[in-house]
Order: C-alpha cells, then structure tokens, then sequence
C-alpha cells in the first residue's frame, strides 16, 4: 500500500515539475499574448469611437450606428484574443474555438431568425433612408406618420390616433410608398355629368373653380380627365395638386374640392345624374312598357 502511494506521489510531482517548467518556458510568451490582448482591447474603444464617428454622418438612427460600432469592437477584441493564443501556441484551441463559433452562430442565427431579420432590416433601411420620422407612409396594412425608427421596429402613428408597431422587414419586404418625399401630392375625384351636358364646359367650370382655392399648386396642372362612359353619366376625373404634409390636409382638401366640383356644375346648370334604368320587355330588345300593355289589352278584347 505504501508503494502504491508513493509511486502516485512521484507521477503528481514529476507531472507538476513538467506544468511548472513548461509555464516557465512560456512566461513570456504568456506575458507576451496578454499585452497584446490588452492593447488589441484598448484599441477597440478607439477604434469603436472612430467608426461611430464616421456612421454618424452617414446614418441619421443613433442606436444603428451604436449596432455596427458595438460589433465592430467585438470583432477587434476577438481578433487580439485570437492573436493571442497563437503566440501562446495553441493554434489548435484558436481553430477550435473558430468552429464553435461558427457552429453557435448558425444556431443562433435559426433560434433568432426573425429578430434577425429585422435587424438586418433596420440596418438596411438607415442605409437607404426610405423614410424619415415624420414621414406619411403606406406599406401593406400600414398607413400613417412615422414617430420613430427602431433596430427592430417603427413606430407609425395611423390616421385613426392608433399607434403600431411595425416590424422593420415588413416595411423592408412590401412595397412602400412616402407621401413625405416630394412634398407634393395629387387629389383624384371622379364625377358624373350627364349625356345632356358638355364634357368641354364641364371640364372648364370645374377647373376655373378648383383653382379658386388658395390650397392647390401647380394650377397649370389642374386638369379634367374623360374617364369613360356608365350607366346614366359620362364619368369624369378631376386631378389637382396640393402640398403635402402642408397646413390643409388631404381629408380636408379633397372635401373642399367635392363640395367645389358640385358647386361649379351647379352653377353652370351641368347635372350630376341619379342612376338611371331602362326598363326591356321585349323579348328581342326595342319594346316600350306602353306599347306591351297597348298589346296586350288588344288580345284581350279580341278574346272577349
């Protein structure tokens, strides 16, 4: 038994005496690895605090440029610990620790696919700048003014007084329109005037009153469009333009144009027809009501 201890205890002092000359033979590099890791980690502010610097003046979000200068430093400190382990000669542990980076990464990126998603999105958006805070939008379902943007999300305040939250990859994904961008934007209201009236006079009256309103721009541009022909009316459009956001909003302007339009083909004695049906029963077409019940009573009499 006695042997037994004191063979373990030589193998414990002969494994300790190799540990110890090994760390004495290493000490400087060891010494070394950690005054580069510490350099590489100091840099990394700076180095952080400079790309931040220079995102700013490209990117209006704070928190996307705060993102990409966090990874940035992440990336720089990794780089130094990498750095380090080579000079300590464990090249074997800096390409294992690269594969089980890889391997969590690809995990995380599948358990966090959507938030990713919309990370990225939001990184692209402050790229391209679709929109602004401020900004009337409309993508898919969303119609409203934008309060703020996010990493993840917008928020979008609907013309309703709601506010909802948008994820960033449905406005990155759908077509979106910004009423915001021109400054500008264009009222379209159709009208029916009847087969009696003409299209010309109508198109003048209408275009003389709309411009009339201190609201609308471009009033070259104003203009009366022949649509096609309905059931009781010829069917007119009336195009003009205002400022948009601007002190009259569009509810407001296109309710005073409709209010306008009816006034004008009022004045001008231009009727705004009633649906109108004409009534066939004639079995080829062509036969009046009248004349059906004239026949009618004819067959009866000879009957009688």
């Amino acid at each position: 038994m006695s042997l037994t201890l004191e063979k373990f205890r030589s193998l414990i002092n002969e494994k300790l005496t190799a540990w110890v000359e090994l760390t004495v033979k290493n000490l400087p590099n060891v010494v070394i690895a950690f005054v580069v890791f510490l350099l590489f980690f100091l840099l990394s502010k700076v180095f952080s605090r400079w790309i931040q610097n220079l995102l700013d003046r490209v990117f209006q979000s704070h928190q996307i440029t705060g993102l990409i200068a966090g990874v940035c430093r992440i990336i720089f400190i990794a780089i130094g610990f990498f750095f380090a382990l080579d000079i300590m000669g464990l090249s074997k542990a800096v390409a294992s620790l690269l594969a089980g980076a890889g391997i969590i990464g690809l995990a995380i990126g599948f358990a966090f696919q959507d938030m990713t998603e919309n990370l990225i999105a939001g990184v692209a958006m402050g790229i391209r700048k679709p929109f602004q805070v401020g900004d009337v939008i409309e993508a898919d379902d969303v119609f409203g003014t934008v309060k703020a943007i996010n990493l993840r999300n917008t928020l979008v305040e609907t013309f309703f007084g709601q506010l909802e939250l948008v994820p960033n990859k449905i406005l990155f994904r759908n077509i979106l329109t910004n009423y915001s961008y021109n400054g500008v934007r264009c009222i379209e209201i159709p009208v029916g005037i009847s087969y009696a009236d003409d299209i010309e006079k109508a198109s003048e009256v209408i275009v003389e009153k709309i411009n009339q309103c201190d609201f609308v721009i471009k009033k070259q541009e104003t203009a009366v469009y022949a649509e096609g022909f309905d059931d009781s009316s010829v069917k007119l459009l009336v195009w003009f333009w205002i400022n948009y956001p601007g002190h009259k909003g569009f509810m407001q302007a296109r309710h005073e144009g409709v209010a306008n339009i009816k006034h004008a083909l009022a004045d001008a004695d231009i009727s705004i027809p009633f649906p109108i049906r004409t009534l066939d029963f004639g079995i080829k077409g062509g036969e009046k009501l009248s004349a059906m019940m004239s026949s009618r009573r004819a067959d009866d009499t000879e009957t009688e």
